[in-house]
């Protein structure tokens, strides 16, 4: 049987085939960009959907408070502040819905969490995940992200 990694959508505008097979040739290298290139498209599906649901510019304005740049010194304070009462505040408001039962309000904060902490430390240029490598073959589906 053939080695492969395929991935589809066909949902909304978003429409990807990404197949890749597998050979004893195929460069580990080759492997971890084509990764990395479905990692750009879900997450940017994963925020896209966070929005219909929630108010994610209320959690954008309260990142943009914090005045992150580059640094170090920057890095600590994002992770300090979206850990910390004023952001997780806008969370929590934006999250806890009427609507929703607990258990879905608390997934929807996780996924908000996350959000707001990639967020925070982009604006710090801290690498937070894959998407942030900068791959030559990879430069459309970036301008796309941005």
């Amino acid at each position: 049987m053939d080695e492969i990694i395929q991935f589809i959508a066909n949902y909304e505008n978003w429409k990807s085939i990404k197949k890749l097979k597998i050979e004893a040739a195929t460069e580990p290298k080759t492997i971890m960009e084509f990764l990395a290139s479905l990692e750009t498209g879900i997450d940017r599906k994963i925020e896209d959907n966070l929005r219909k649901i929630i108010e994610l510019d209320k959690v954008d304005a309260a990142i943009a408070e914090l005045g992150l740049s580059k640094g170090k010194e920057s890095v600590a304070i994002a992770i300090a502040e979206v850990g910390g009462r004023k952001v997780n505040s806008v969370i929590k408001e934006i999250c806890t819905k009427p609507e929703l039962q607990k258990n879905e309000q608390t997934e929807l904060i996780g996924f908000c969490k996350v959000y707001a902490m990639r967020k925070a430390l982009t604006e710090t240029e801290l690498f937070v995940d894959y998407t942030s490598v900068k791959i030559p073959g990879m430069k459309r589906m970036m301008k796309k992200k941005a």
